[in-house]
């Protein structure tokens, strides 16, 4: 592809010579000959420094903030905005022939991807999801390295999906990808919001970055679909162009309503109002579930399709890996792997469970190292005040001392009264877990989910939940 087709409608502020591209990266280390090379300052790194060993290695051309000096050098405002505007000109441009579904907020994004998925394919599209757990293009699974991919990645994966015929794309747009500018010139038929607490303010430093990094979603969507039970729901769209619908639980004047609710170790049953009234039955247990199942109805009504196919495509729901999981045991107790790494993720599933249990809520969890410091104490706090029993350990300590990582968890548990263990190593505190189990209880596995790995500060080594658990249960 010429180089002057991966510029169009990306302003260049200075002559260049129109040379074929056979490949796009912002990575140093993938370049080769013939490649296009963005520099882009990351946190630890900046491409700039890279841009004269790039044309030595063969690279075309560099896109770059500033003169640097170099003879294939091609000057734009934001290399971010255009490194998207790039990698979506080298694809074709495929997101403009698909209907982008994006939702952002700090809870429920994963689970209410896959409803959202499972209704619109129930009613006969075709639909590619892209997310925290897996992307998908149609029923083919590729693998997730990102909550939402850099631009080339994503780039692709809507080329993947306008090649198989999907009609719809419904992703996870995360704070930091919106930040980084990797969905810059997309536009989205449907923006999502899920709610917001606290969580990732170790990259964006404070509540009000957070807050605009995810309202950028809806300044680049037609329709706005937000949870007005959130203190955030209205104000994350106020002031913009866009059509605005709204769904809730407590609040009985929005467009979409759970009412009468009902939980259940089975799930949860409640009359969803709206033009019309419907019976929603989800299969997925949890206060929580209320909320994901009632935000994909709404994106599915928004969209046009019936009630009945919706609520029925709910009902045959069957879940996603690390939320709300069962693992299956064969014994008295129940064990449940769950993705909850916030406080208020964590108290939302404590307390769904809690709601179902028929003996003890027993909370297994740690903290991330080298994230939020301030969110340790506040986990302690809840898993503390929230349940019957807690097994403290590590979760990804990455480069941090574990141990040091417990000691702020547990300052915030000093002043409760519910009796906890503290096992470090969490394959250990998993078999603790279940060796002190009684009939009846449930215990959480809180944190991991879908991850079947463990960052600590020696390396990544492999770790599946599911694996632990059948091993302790094998050796018994």
């Amino acid at each position: 592809m010429k180089l002057s087709e991966l510029l169009k409608n990306i302003e260049v502020k200075n002559a260049y010579t129109d040379r074929e591209v056979v490949e796009v990266t912002a990575d140093s280390r993938q370049v080769k000959e013939g490649y296009l090379f963005v520099c882009i300052k990351g946190a630890t790194f900046d491409g700039h420094s890279a841009a004269a060993e790039m044309l030595e290695k063969g690279a075309v051309a560099v896109v770059a903030e500033r003169d640097l000096g170099l003879d294939a050098q091609i000057i734009v405002d934001s290399t971010r905005d255009a490194y998207s505007a790039i990698c979506a000109n080298f694809f074709g441009n495929p997101a403009d022939r698909l209907k982008l579904i994006g939702l952002t907020g700090t809870n429920g994004k994963t689970t209410t991807t896959f409803l959202i998925k499972q209704i619109l394919e129930n009613v006969g599209k075709k639909v590619g999801l892209v997310g925290t757990v897996q992307n998908m293009v149609g029923d083919e699974i590729y693998p997730a390295h990102y909550t939402t991919p850099d631009p080339h990645e994503l780039q692709s994966l809507f080329r993947k999906m306008v090649d198989a015929a999907c009609e719809y794309c419904v992703m996870e747009v995360s704070s930091q990808a919106l930040a980084q500018g990797r969905v810059a010139g997309i536009r989205f038929l449907l923006g999502v919001f899920t709610n917001l607490t606290q969580d990732h303010l170790d990259y964006h430093k404070t509540w009000e970055n957070y807050f605009n990094a995810k309202r950028m979603l809806f300044e680049s969507c037609d329709i706005a679909l937000t949870n007005v039970d959130d203190e955030n729901g209205l104000k994350i769209v106020e002031g913009l162009p866009c059509q605005v619908k709204t769904y809730g639980v407590k609040n009985l004047n929005s467009d979409f309503t759970a009412r009468n609710v009902v939980f259940s170790p089975n799930g949860v049953k409640y009359e969803l109002v709206c033009d019309r009234i419907g019976t929603v039955k989800c299969p997925i247990p949890g206060r929580f579930s209320v909320y994901n199942s009632l935000c994909a109805a709404s994106v599915a009504l928004t969209l046009g399709f019936e009630l009945e196919a919706v609520i029925g495509a709910i009902a045959k729901s069957n879940g996603v890996k690390g939320r709300i999981e069962v693992v299956p045991t064969d014994t008295d107790y129940t064990v449940i792997i769950d993705y909850a790494h916030s406080p208020d993720g964590l108290e939302n599933i404590i307390s769904s469970l809690k709601e179902i249990a028929r003996g003890r809520v027993v909370t297994l969890f740690g903290c991330g190292g080298d994230r939020d410091r301030t969110k340790r104490p506040k986990m302690g706090r809840i898993a503390a005040e929230l349940s019957d029993f807690c097994v403290v350990t590590s979760d990804n300590p990455r480069s941090e001392d574990a141990e040091k990582i417990i000691d702020d968890i547990l300052e915030g548990m000093k002043d409760t009264k519910t009796p906890y263990e503290v096992v470090v190593n969490r394959k250990d505190a998993i078999k603790w877990a279940m060796d002190h189990a009684q009939p009846d209880d449930i215990i959480l596995l809180a944190g991991k989910g879908h991850e079947t790995y463990q960052i600590l500060p020696t390396g990544t080594i492999h770790f599946d939940e599911r694996e632990v658990v059948a091993e302790v249960l094998e050796n018994k």
